[in-house]
């Protein structure tokens, strides 16, 4: 892991925790958490330190849901378990993933609840949807959990940004403006 919010409203619908995977072989110009591009280990978490700190979030702020973001989470060896873990919890999956859709395992789609696909790009600014960087980038819904929840996706929701101290200042959301989301400043 990079980074866990366990409770957020900015990263997807509901109450839920946001967990950014450490390392991504993409790259995008402009990403807006190029400090999660190293592939190094950052915080290794076993499963069930994971799924603790879910049920942690799930009793202490009674989130909803899991929003997986990078780094590119698709790296991560077992993420499909892990989505099968927090299933049994009962908390929905939200996937952001510069991969395309096409190409992600079976197992995998099937372990989520809604997918976000596509690398960004930073010439195709996605000016109508929210937390959503780029035009190119579309959601597939995997189940029934989240398709009723697709106007929290589209302005005129109210953008919603989140400033967490703690041993740093990170920030989350979606906005404009020359911060990065959840990069810790010095």
């Amino acid at each position: 892991m990079a980074a866990i919010h366990q409770c957020t409203e900015a990263e997807g619908p509901f109450k839920r925790m946001a967990v950014w995977f450490q390392g991504c072989d993409k790259h995008c110009p402009e990403c807006c958490n190029p400090g999660y591009f190293p592939l190094k280990p950052a915080h290794i978490l076993s499963l069930d330190a994971l799924l603790e700190i879910a049920a942690d979030a799930k009793r202490r702020f009674a989130i909803e849901g899991v929003t997986y973001l990078g780094g590119e989470p698709v790296l991560q060896a077992g993420l499909a378990e892990l989505s099968q873990a927090l299933r049994a919890l009962d908390l929905g999956l939200i996937l952001f993933t510069g991969r395309l859709y096409e190409a992600l395992p079976a197992a995998l789609i099937e372990s989520v609840d809604m997918i976000i696909d596509g690398g960004f790009e930073k010439d195709n600014i996605d000016t109508e949807r929210n937390l959503i960087g780029s035009k190119n980038q579309k959601m597939y819904f995997c189940s029934q959990r989240y398709k009723n929840c697709l106007d929290w996706f589209y302005i005129p929701r109210p953008k919603r940004v989140e400033i967490h101290i703690t041993d740093a200042l990170t920030i989350n959301g979606d906005y404009t403006g020359d911060f990065r989301q959840s990069t810790p400043f010095s």
